[in-house]
């Protein structure tokens, strides 16, 4: 990026008003200073936005679907509003269905019971275990870590190809990856499932924080994200799509809500006929707040404008990425290339460096908030440091002492409401930890490295 584009990014849209923008945080070298969250792969802080309209909804907070009190009656029409907020947010098509979750993992595994019987899953090995794992009850093809994103179109193209018996078919990827940050071949991928009759789910969790998200567009049959991700708390998530399969299957969750009519027979058991609609699998009382965060969330993206979330954003990528490469002991993690379109999210390790060290130096010598580890995507992460992905680990970091040598990575990740500083002050800190080291002694505790005390 240009110089000038640069600044036209910072000027077009300044950095989103986040909550925690004004924490400070004590360092163990004396003093505090303002904490940088650098850690929005894993929860990205709630936008000052969200956290508004929650308070101002949270006075008439009522139980929605269940009674005929004014605030029973606010709150079920402010849950049904966000259900379509969302659907505009993700351009579904006018008959699919939008299911309120508790995040993406509980969105993909609700999918995972609502599979056809003998349904075959195709499932990279790069995949986040949220969409790597659910289908445990399923036949599953695991596919290699693709290097290229044509290698990606191709190796799906094969394994659909050689499928025996023919039949139901589902293939779920990744938008971005919550590793590497890079953005996948989607429409393709979809294009290439289609042709060979099968279906595709998007795992857009690291996506739909960083880029605009149309259902119709990608043409994907079905869309899961997670609200915490999404500048969103209280725990929420979204599964959207194609209504048939999720119409077909039983309830998610067996309870009030789904239920549409339950009658005793007269042998003493019960039947019970379920709603055909979303609340299919929303049974029991819903996250109504959680819901609506989400949509306020929607909305402040879609007003602040994507072009300019992401010009700006890839001017952040661009100064990590440049101020990484000046240090030579520093190894970016990639599976397509240091010219790959990508999101906010960059892994990397250093050389003489346990990951966990590293950022735990970060943390209390920096006020840096990083993660480490391998991120729960642990093949891929295997993948890309050339271990064995079959290796079984844990996702926090290893039992390694500080300055051993651990399978395991640093991953940086930042979006619309980091701040410049954040980010150069980031760079400052691996330059100062690798040319002068730490300043402070650490120890392991836990099978993680701290400040000793």
């Amino acid at each position: 990026m240009s110089v000038s584009t640069a600044a036209a990014a910072r000027t077009v849209c300044a950095q989103l008003p986040v909550l925690g923008g004004d924490v400070t945080v004590p360092l163990v070298t004396g003093g505090e200073v303002t904490y940088a969250a650098l850690d929005y792969a894993a929860s990205a802080p709630a936008l000052q936005r969200v956290w508004d309209d929650v308070a101002a909804y949270a006075p008439y907070y009522g139980s929605v679907h269940r009674g005929a009190g004014y605030l029973s009656q606010l709150s079920t029409d402010l849950f049904e509003n966000a259900r379509t907020t969302v659907a505009e947010f993700l351009d579904c098509r006018p008959d699919d269905q939008l299911v309120f979750t508790r995040s993406t993992t509980d969105s993909l595994n609700l999918l995972a019971r609502a599979l056809p019987a003998g349904c075959q899953v195709f499932v990279f090995e790069t995949e986040h275990h949220a969409s790597l794992l659910p289908w445990q009850d399923a036949r599953v093809t695991y596919l290699d870590a693709p290097r290229t994103p044509r290698q990606a179109v191709e190796t799906l193209e094969r394994a659909l190809a050689d499928r025996e018996p023919y039949g139901p078919a589902l293939v779920c990827v990744t938008g971005a990856s919550n590793v590497t940050g890079e953005l996948w071949p989607v429409r393709e991928l979809a294009a290439a499932a289609h042709a060979h009759g099968a279906r595709i789910v998007l795992d857009a969790a690291q996506l739909a924080p960083h880029h605009p998200v149309s259902v119709q567009e990608l043409d994907v049959d079905w869309v899961a994200f997670s609200g915490h991700k999404l500048y969103a708390p209280f725990g929420s998530g979204v599964l959207a799509g194609r209504a048939d399969w999720l119409v077909a299957a039983d309830p998610y969750l067996a309870g009030g809500g789904a239920s549409r009519k339950v009658t005793r027979r007269e042998d003493g058991g019960v039947d019970v006929e379920w709603h055909e609609s979303a609340a299919r699998h929303e049974a029991g009382s819903p996250n109504v707040i959680g819901a609506y965060s989400i949509a306020s969330a929607c909305k402040a993206l879609t007003e602040a404008g994507f072009d300019s979330l992401v010009a700006r954003e890839e001017y952040l990528i661009a100064k990590v990425r440049a101020g990484l490469a000046a240090v030579p002991q520093v190894k970016v993690l990639s599976l397509f290339g240091d010219d790959a379109p990508r999101v906010g999210v960059i892994s990397f390790v250093v050389e003489g460096w346990n990951s966990s060290h590293f950022a735990a130096a970060l943390s209390a010598e920096y006020g840096i908030g990083v993660r480490d580890g391998l991120f729960c995507a642990h093949p891929l992460v295997r993948t890309l440091l050339g271990g064995d992905p079959q290796t079984q680990g844990e996702c926090g970091a290893p039992e390694a002492a500080p300055g051993e040598k651990s399978l395991n990575a640093i991953r940086v990740s930042f979006g619309a409401g980091t701040p410049d500083e954040h980010v150069e002050r980031f760079v400052n800190a691996v330059r100062e930890l690798v040319s002068e080291g730490a300043r402070w002694q650490y120890r392991t505790e836990d099978g993680r490295c701290v400040p000793a005390v």
